[in-house]
């Protein structure tokens, strides 16, 4: 079931209704049915993945109490970790790590016929996992008390809002919600709502939009070259962030109208100052697993600096694994994780060059350029994260540049209102719209630097306040792309 769907708006308020008129005890089966319900409309079968790393992970939690013997403890760990990545291994990793040994073994000339393992890929199962596992380690470290009831248990891997692409909730901050008695308060409902409504708005009228472009040409890059590549390279940055963030808008603000509180996953991740600031503000949820569950546990920056480097590539090539069995994401990670070793190997001559230019007793224009130079390099990754192959992401490098002297930059000047033509896909007036919504999403995030827009519109009178709530409903119903798209995180 997808949040921009008209099942979503038919389930969701059929939820809220259903959950403040039962008593407190009986709410968690609700919505753990619902939760269930939501995740079959996908493909009921994989219903069975969720139950049976549930049940797993409950088994070892409990065990895991049982016994203060550390040895032992590890068992029931290990139990946890080898099922959920077992069977992540299985449904999303199996047919990328076979066919590269086929290709290597073919170029070795040597025999191999492992079939591949036909099957779909588990919609949301990479956050599910990650889910399950962090409660495992967390009773393991002694963080996190088993949880007994079973059902509250399912309930915490299987919430609906943020079920199929999170943000990844820890153990210790969701579940004690799901036995706190929950109120209707008209406050919190309305605040939920105007999230959502701004998630929807995000997705429905700048993703879904820009969308159309992007994969007009990155299907078939090689069809293309300079200003339509580097279009939609700006396109799909914008298109991910606001694809992404406003699931997650809508997931808060879902959970929040329920009188739950998710993490936040997004803080204007492209006003970040380095890449280092920009991973603790985009995908958040993700970027603090990683720290938490593997980036310290490796040693973090507390050991050599060559092993501290080793850390960083580490935690970087498995967090682009993570998003998808392709060496596309396995680049698009390698090389945030190059940038941010870069950054640390370079940050006395960075420091110098500011000073010599007297850039750094301008403290906006330093500003500025950090800001600048970080969207940069995020955007020449996204071409990786994008792109259907290497060999797609190599031609978009080499061929969405071709300006680089001043005889190309007059050809692109002669050309650029040759290509309105020729993107017959994308009129004039769609393109200018799509910078307008880009450009106007940014203003807000602006105004949000220091306070929420939410907050900032609580204080304003009421005839104000729904006049902006009912002109955004109108933008979206006017300028929304219906067509369903999926959220793109869902194939992760």
């Amino acid at each position: 079931m997808l949040f921009n769907s008209l099942q979503f708006l038919i389930f969701f308020p059929l939820i809220v209704a259903f959950y403040f008129s039962l008593p407190h005890w009986f709410r968690w089966i609700l919505l753990l049915v619902a939760s269930y319900y939501f995740y079959m409309c996908w493909k009921a079968e994989y219903l069975i993945l969720i139950v049976v790393s549930t049940l797993i992970d409950y088994y070892a939690g409990v065990m895991m109490g049982k016994t203060g013997d550390k040895r032992k403890r590890k068992k029931y760990l290990i139990l946890s970790l080898f099922s959920n990545l077992g069977l992540l291994f299985a449904f999303k990793y199996f047919n990328f790590f076979n066919e590269s040994a086929r290709a290597l073994f073919n170029h070795l000339n040597i025999f191999y016929n492992v079939p591949a393992f036909n099957v779909l890929l588990p919609v949301g199962i990479s956050f599910y996992t990650f889910q399950t596992m962090s409660y495992s380690i967390d009773v393991y470290r002694g963080d996190k008390e088993p949880e007994r009831n079973l059902g509250i248990f399912a309930l915490y891997v299987a919430f609906f809002p943020q079920l199929v692409a999170g943000p990844i909730e820890r153990s210790t901050r969701l579940m004690p919600q799901f036995f706190e008695k929950k109120k209707f308060e008209y406050q919190r409902v309305c605040d939920g709502l105007k999230l959502m409504l701004w998630g929807f708005f995000k997705k429905v009228v700048i993703a879904d939009r820009l969308a159309v472009f992007v994969n007009q040409v990155y299907s078939a890059p090689t069809e293309y070259t300079g200003m339509p590549l580097l279009v939609a390279t700006y396109f799909f940055a914008f298109q991910i962030y606001c694809d992404f963030s406003g699931y997650s808008d809508i997931a808060i603000g879902s959970a929040q109208v329920l009188g739950y509180d998710l993490m936040d996953n997004f803080n204007r991740p492209y006003f970040s100052k380095s890449i280092a600031e920009f991973w603790k503000r985009w995908h958040i949820s993700l970027s603090s697993w990683f720290r938490d569950y593997l980036y310290i546990p490796l040693g973090g920056n507390r050991v050599a600096k060559w092993r501290w480097y080793v850390n960083l590539i580490t935690v970087f090539l498995v967090s682009g694994l993570w998003h998808g069995a392709s060496w596309t994401f396995v680049v698009w990670g390698g090389l945030h994780g190059f940038y941010l070793m870069f950054s640390i190997v370079t940050d006395k001559a960075r420091k110098a060059v500011a000073r010599f230019f007297f850039i750094d007793t301008v403290p906006e224009l330093q500003a500025f350029l950090k800001m600048f130079i970080t969207f940069h390099l995020v955007l020449f990754a996204w071409m990786f994260f994008r792109a259907n192959s290497l060999s797609d992401a190599l031609y978009i490098c080499t061929h969405w540049l071709p300006a680089c002297s001043i005889q190309g930059l007059k050809a692109y000047c002669d050309t650029w209102f040759s290509y309105w033509g020729s993107w017959g896909y994308l009129m004039k007036s769609e393109f200018l719209l799509s910078i307008f919504c880009i450009l106007f999403m940014e203003f807000i995030h602006l105004i949000q630097r220091h306070e929420s827009i939410r907050h900032m519109l609580a204080q304003r009178p009421r005839w104000y306040r729904w006049a902006i709530y009912y002109g955004i409903i109108v933008l979206i119903l006017i300028f929304g792309e219906f067509t369903k798209q999926q959220f793109i995180y869902f194939q992760f």
